[in-house]
């Protein structure tokens, strides 16, 4: 998932949502130099990726898509079901996603200053242009996958993910469905158990 999946699964723990974020920026297995709850937040990143790297669901829509988006059907995927989500928010969380969206705009995390320049810069884009608010609408999947598009460093059809979405919107909704049906309980139990 991309943005929105990664901040839904943070368990409206305002901390946890930037460092899970974070967690994009960081490689390797050295995280002993931030405080516990930005190495969490980076750990539960990871198992987000995992788990949908690794569901029978999401596995089957990337062989049914990588013909038509050769290397980025992963990125589409995640782009697909940032824009589900965003559609059927009030099915999955409490808030409205305007409001979720401000608080979590307007939160300023604890351990900023352990936060790389990069990822600094990337919050106040988004927070400045509120790319997440638009997430539900069929234009903000196309600006999101034009943006991601043009910033990987090889040629790619990501631009054509809207399109490709329409075309298969029924097989993609229902591998959401079944994706957010395991993912749901695995990280409420994840996100309860102690650090």
């Amino acid at each position: 998932m991309n943005f929105l999946g990664h901040l839904y699964f943070s368990n409206n723990d305002h901390e946890l949502m930037y460092a899970n974020l974070f967690g994009d920026h960081i490689k390797g297995s050295q995280l002993d130099k931030f405080p516990s709850s930005v190495k969490k937040g980076i750990l539960l990143h990871r198992k987000i990726d995992y788990f949908i790297d690794h569901h029978p669901a999401v596995i089957g829509l990337l062989h049914m898509l990588y013909h038509e988006l050769p290397k980025v059907a992963g990125i589409a995927v995640d782009l697909y079901f940032d824009h589900l989500l965003a559609v059927n928010w009030n099915k999955y969380h409490t808030k409205d996603l305007d409001e979720f969206l401000v608080e979590f705009y307007t939160y300023v995390p604890n351990n900023w200053n352990h936060y790389s320049k990069d990822f600094q810069i990337l919050i106040g884009n988004m927070r400045k242009y509120r790319w997440m608010n638009y997430y539900a609408k069929f234009e903000g999947l196309e600006k999101a996958s034009e943006g991601v598009s043009s910033r990987i460093s090889f040629e790619n059809k990501l631009k054509d993910a809207p399109a490709i979405f329409l075309k298969h919107r029924t097989e993609i909704e229902s591998s959401f469905s079944a994706f957010m049906k395991d993912a749901i309980p695995m990280f409420e139990k994840l996100n309860l158990e102690k650090d």
